[in-house]
């Protein structure tokens, strides 16, 4: 969250070097997507910054909730955009391919509104402690607050590591906390409560019951029948996942312990991971001969013969996920 004035577009070139360097295939699609919605909105807004950035005044007084839709996806100029998203593209490589591309979208739509209300809390908080009306009229934008609450996210999938900010080597446990009070020393325009509100979201989400009631939700929308054709919303949550830091991945797999054991009968049938291993087995010798015939792939992304083991299959299960 910024309060500069928009200047020139060498912000949006460094930006569009830097995707092209990671490159645009190894970018999951909805990071990617939410990279090209915050590049389009900085280009073409949906509104004038000062109807899209959020305050006490603007949405709660005055009753513009709209504008906590517009004001995380909304920035103030092409700097402001470049270290946003440069941010948020390493934070989305590692969360996306760990929880999934339908949660993580899920996780990105909470997160953006609820970073708001909670701003929105803090300032009015804040107005009433103070007796200072300016708390109420402060105007935020930008996806920074969102950032910080998938730092927490971050963090606590990874943690032990050391994160580096402003080349200060940090633990992973205080890394968003020594951000924020450095972000806000060194670059006074920012909004302070705005990062404060992601880091609560994210805490809500990672030592709170945030995460439990998502996962309600979503449990009683999957129930309702309204994703009863879609497989893959829980299939990739919490399947498999990387390690490593912003710049690569160590390439280790492992289960995710938040999600894995929650949903498996809502994609399995109830079966084991085991009895689902053999039945791949057992489907795959009878269908060889026509597999064969076609020369073209199987129907889970793996090629299964009959001298494979259990141990091989697992492999080749997990594998299919890097692709």
């Amino acid at each position: 969250m910024h309060s500069r004035q928009r200047r020139s577009h060498l912000g949006l070139l460094l930006l569009a070097s830097q995707l092209f360097q990671v490159g645009l295939d190894n970018i999951p699609p909805i990071t990617l997507a939410v990279l090209g919605l915050n590049v389009y909105l900085f280009l073409f807004p949906a509104a004038p910054l000062l109807k899209t950035c959020v305050s006490v005044q603007q949405a709660y007084w005055f009753r513009d909730w709209s504008r906590l839709l517009l004001s995380p996806f909304h920035h103030v100029d092409d700097w402001h955009l470049y270290f946003n998203m440069v941010s948020f593209l390493w934070k989305g490589i590692k969360l996306e391919r760990r929880l999934g591309g339908a949660w993580f979208l899920y996780l990105i739509s909470v997160f953006s509104v609820l970073t708001g209300l909670v701003y929105l809390l803090v300032e009015a908080l804040l107005t009433e402690l103070m007796d200072d009306q300016s708390y109420s009229v402060a105007c935020a934008v930008g996806f920074s607050g969102v950032l910080f609450a998938l730092k927490v996210l971050n963090n606590h999938y990874h943690p032990g590591g050391v994160t580096y900010v402003m080349g200060l080597p940090v633990s992973n446990r205080y890394a968003s906390w020594v951000e924020l009070v450095l972000i806000h020393l060194t670059a006074p325009g920012t909004s302070f409560v705005g990062h404060l509100a992601g880091i609560l979201v994210g805490l809500l989400y990672t030592s709170g019951p945030l995460k439990s009631i998502m996962k309600r939700c979503a449990d009683f929308v999957k129930s309702n029948g309204y994703s009863s054709h879609r497989d893959t919303y829980y299939s990739s949550v919490g399947t498999s996942g990387y390690r490593g830091n912003s710049e690569g991945y160590s390439g280790n797999f492992h289960y995710a312990p938040d999600y894995s054991t929650d949903h498996t009968a809502s994609y399995t049938g109830g079966l084991t991971e085991e009895q689902q291993l053999e039945a791949a087995i057992r489907n795959s010798l009878n269908d060889g001969g026509q597999t064969r015939e076609r020369a073209g792939p199987p129907p889970y992304g793996f090629s299964l013969s009959q001298e494979g083991s259990v141990e091989d299959i697992r492999w080749r299960r997990l594998r299919r996920f890097d692709s």
